[in-house]
C-alpha cells in the first residue's frame, strides 16, 4: 500500500506532463488551392450558378475573407508569380528578384515548406507546383508533381465559333489534358491526399498538407455529367460582357495571348456561356474531390487539431469585359476565395483586404515560428480574433509594365501606362467596374489620392516603373 501511495505522485506527474504535451502540441495545417478561381465561383456567394456544396459546408465553420487579392505578376504566366510569392513571403517584384534562384533559396531554407520542416512538421505536397525549386526536395513526402497546366490541343483553342463547333468536348478523354494518365488529375489529388491522411492518423508528426489542384485551369475538362450540371443555354452571361476590351492590345491581351485564344475575337455571348458552363463544371467536379479530402481529415480523428485553409492563386476573367485571361486588374481576375478554419476560429465574414499570401506568415504563427526578416505578407490571426481591422492601406496590383492598380477606400484606379490611359471605379456603387470616372470632375481629388497611393506602394513592392503623373490628375 505504501509502495502505492509512493507512486502516485510519479503518476500524477506523468498524467500532467502528458496533458500538457498534448496542449501544447502544434496544429495539423492543411491548405487547399485551387487555379485560376476567381471570388465569385463559390456557391454559398450566390454570385454564379456554380455547385461547390463541400465548399460552401467548409465555409460554413470558416472566416471567409470576402476581399482578398493576388498582388500581379512580372508573367503572363500569373500563376509562376502568385505561387513564389505564396512559398517565398515576398511582395511581387522583391519575389520576381529571387524568382531564378529559387532553388537556392529553398536549400538556404527560406521556403514556406522548409520553415514548416524546421517547426517540427511532417510536409507533404501533391498537384501544381510551379515554382522554380525542387518540390521532391521541399516536401518530406509528395504525390504527383504537376506542371503549370495540363496540355492543350489545337483543338482546345478558338471555339466554340458556333452552336455546331462540338469537335472539341471536356469528357473526351482523346484530348489528354486533365486526362492524360488514365484519372482525372483532380481525382489524382483527391486520391493521394486522402492517403496521405490515413497514413497521418497513425502519426504523432504534426503535419503540413500543400494541395494544390491545376482545376480550374484550362483545359477546363471534367466528366459529361458535371458538364450536364450546366446547360449552356441557361448559363449567365455576365453583365459586364464585351465582343472586345477596347485596350486589350495596350494592356497586353491580344488575341494571340495564350488564354484570350482561348475564345473567338470578337467575343460571342454563345462562347462565353459555353466557356463558363465548362468552368463552372470542373469546379463543382474538384469540390467532390476537396469533400473527399475534408472526409478523410474527419475519419482521420484530427480534424479538432487541424486548421483548415481554401483559396486559390488569382481569377479569372472568362467573359468579362471582353476578356478571358487572368491578365488584367479587373477583380474577377485579382480577387479570390479565402477560407479558414481550425481552433479558435469563429464562423463569419471578414471585409479586410487581405493578399492570398497572407496564409504563409500566418501557418507559421501558428507553428510558433518567428516571422522572418524577408517575408512582407502578413498573419491573419489579429484579423481573425479581432486584434486589428485592417493589415494594409490599401491593394496594389501589377502586370508585366503594362497595367497597375490600387485599390483604397471602395475606389479603385487602374493605370495604363502604353495607352496613356486611367480609369476610376465605384466599387461600393459599381461592383463590376462598368463606369469608369477618371474623366470626371468630381472625382479627380480621388484620382489624385489613389495615385499617389499607388506610387507609395510601388515604393513597397520594389516596383521602379514610372508612371506619367499626368495619368494621376
Amino acid at each position: 500500500m505504501n509502495r502505492i501511495l509512493a507512486l502516485l505522485p510519479l503518476v500524477t506527474l506523468a498524467l500532467v506532463s502528458l496533458a500538457q504535451a498534448e496542449e501544447t502540441k502544434k496544429p495539423n495545417i492543411l491548405f487547399l488551392f485551387s487555379d485560376d478561381q476567381s471570388y465569385e465561383t463559390l456557391g454559398y456567394r450566390g454570385m454564379t450558378q456554380v455547385q461547390t456544396p463541400n465548399l460552401d459546408q467548409l465555409a460554413k465553420r470558416s472566416m471567409s475573407f470576402t476581399h482578398a487579392y493576388n498582388q500581379g505578376s512580372w508573367s503572363g504566366a500569373v500563376c509562376v508569380a502568385s505561387r513564389t510569392m505564396l512559398n517565398s513571403g515576398r511582395f511581387v517584384w522583391h519575389a520576381n528578384d529571387i524568382y531564378k534562384a529559387a532553388e537556392k533559396e529553398r536549400a538556404e531554407g527560406r521556403f514556406w515548406s522548409e520553415y514548416m520542416k524546421k517547426a517540427g512538421y511532417r510536409t507533404y505536397m501533391t498537384g501544381k507546383w510551379h515554382v522554380p525549386a525542387n518540390a521532391k526536395k521541399a516536401f518530406d513526402v509528395t504525390g504527383h508533381v504537376r506542371g503549370g497546366m495540363p496540355k492543350q490541343t489545337p483543338q482546345g483553342y478558338d471555339r466554340p465559333k458556333n452552336a455546331d463547333d462540338t469537335q472539341w468536348q471536356p469528357w473526351d478523354t482523346k484530348f489528354g489534358g486533365f486526362w492524360e494518365g488514365g484519372k482525372h488529375w483532380s481525382e489524382v489529388v483527391g486520391d493521394e491526399a486522402v492517403g496521405f491522411l490515413e497514413q497521418a492518423a497513425q502519426d504523432e508528426k504534426p503535419f503540413f498538407m500543400y494541395i494544390a489542384f491545376n482545376a480550374p485551369h484550362d483545359p477546363r475538362q471534367s466528366p459529361k455529367e458535371f458538364v450536364e450540371m450546366y446547360p449552356e443555354h441557361e448559363v449567365v452571361v455576365p453583365k459586364d460582357f464585351l465582343p472586345e476590351y477596347p485596350e486589350h492590345k495596350e494592356i497586353g491581351c491580344p488575341p494571340g495571348l495564350r488564354d484570350e485564344h482561348l475564345a473567338p475575337f470578337p467575343r460571342t455571348k454563345y462562347a462565353v456561356q459555353v466557356h463558363r458552363q465548362e468552368y463552372f463544371a470542373i469546379i463543382t467536379h474538384m469540390d467532390q474531390q476537396i469533400g473527399r479530402i475534408l472526409e478523410a481529415l474527419q475519419q482521420s480523428g484530427k480534424a479538432d487539431q487541424t486548421y483548415v485553409f481554401f483559396t486559390s492563386d488569382h481569377g479569372l476573367s472568362c467573359g468579362h469585359h471582353g476578356l478571358m485571361g487572368k491578365q488584367n486588374s479587373y477583380d474577377h481576375s485579382i480577387r479570390v476565395p479565402l477560407l479558414v478554419s481550425g481552433p479558435g476560429i469563429e464562423p463569419g465574414t471578414n471585409n479586410a483586404a487581405v493578399y492570398l499570401q497572407d496564409i504563409m506568415p500566418t501557418t507559421l504563427e501558428l507553428a510558433e515560428v518567428s516571422k522572418p526578416e524577408h517575408v512582407e505578407f502578413t498573419s491573419l490571426l489579429p484579423l481573425i480574433h479581432g486584434e486589428k481591422r485592417q493589415s494594409y492601406d490599401a491593394i496594389y496590383n501589377c502586370y508585366l509594365n503594362l497595367q497597375r492598380s490600387i485599390t483604397k477606400d471602395g475606389f479603385k484606379l487602374m493605370v495604363y501606362p502604353s495607352a496613356n490611359r486611367a480609369k476610376l471605379f465605384d466599387l461600393t456603387s459599381d461592383p463590376m467596374e462598368m463606369k469608369d470616372l477618371a474623366a470626371d470632375p468630381a472625382y479627380a481629388e480621388k484620382k489624385q489620392q489613389l495615385f499617389a497611393a499607388l506610387q507609395s506602394w510601388q515604393g513597397k513592392v520594389g516596383d521602379t516603373l514610372e508612371l506619367d503623373t499626368q495619368l494621376g490628375k
